[in-house]
This record gives C-alpha cells, structure tokens and sequence, in this order.
C-alpha cells in the first residue's frame, strides 16, 4: 500500500520519535516545576526542550549516520539533557532528584512503547525489546 512506504520511512519514524520525546520532555519539564509560586515561561520551557530534544536527536542521527563513535552521538546530547535544564530552571534540590528520575526514565520507556506496540526498534537498539507481533507469530499454536 502507498501508505506503508511513508509509515515505515526512516523519516517519518524519525520525526515521530522527535515528536513523542519532545511532549514528553515538556511534560517533564512542566511537572517538575508545578509546585513554583512562578512557573517557567513556556517560551523559555520550548525552548530548552527544543534545543535538547530536537537538536540532540538531530545531533545523535547525523552523529550515527556519519560513523561517529557511539560515546560521541549519545554522550553529548546527554550531558545537555542532564545539565541544561537544571541550570536554565535553576532546579531546587526536590525538582533536580524528580528531573534525574524521570529524564533517566523517560528515553527507555519511550523505546520500550515503540518497539513492542510497532516494531520500532532504532530509538535505543542496544535495548532488545521483541514486539507484540514477534511474540504472537513466536508463539506455540493453542495458547
């Protein structure tokens, strides 16, 4: 089907990780801050949350595609993950504990959904997760 070919298309994969990490580190973001007397200005939270997903997904893609060490495309969009918001938020000690957790979480979840719902494997391949369908063919007739 016509459909198939861009729903299976590196791109579209692609932009959908981008898409579901980017909500889902702006609902971090907004959650860890929720107890303020001021709240982050949402400019301010997109972006951040812009520069550290988008950019770092970008950086990790181009890093991976042009044969950069693994260390290099995984590392350095980390450290801004684990640095930029905590010093741009100027995190309390509490907000800074629930950040960590949760931005630890946050990826391995997101792969873990992927691949089991759709077969999407590529957001972290070093974490074999079989999907829904590998299991049900893999299964024993009668079960």
């Amino acid at each position: 089907m016509p459909g198939d070919s861009l729903v299976n298309s590196d791109l579209w994969r692609f932009s959908v990780f981008v898409l579901v990490s980017l909500i889902a580190f702006i609902a971090i973001l907004r959650f860890v801050t929720r107890h303020r007397a001021v709240r982050p200005q949402l400019t301010k939270v997109l972006a951040v949350a812009g520069l550290v997903v988008v950019g770092g997904m970008i950086f990790a893609k181009f890093g991976n595609n042009a044969g950069f060490p693994w260390w290099i495309y995984y590392t350095l969009p980390a450290l801004a993950t684990l640095l930029l918001p905590p010093v741009t938020f100027s995190f309390s000690g509490k907000e800074l504990a629930q950040y960590l957790v949760l931005a630890f979480l946050s990826s391995p979840a997101i792969h873990v959904v992927f691949s089991f719902l759709l077969g999407w494997h590529e957001y972290m391949p070093f974490i074999p997760v079989p999907s829904l369908q590998e299991l049900l063919a893999n299964a024993p007739a009668g079960i």
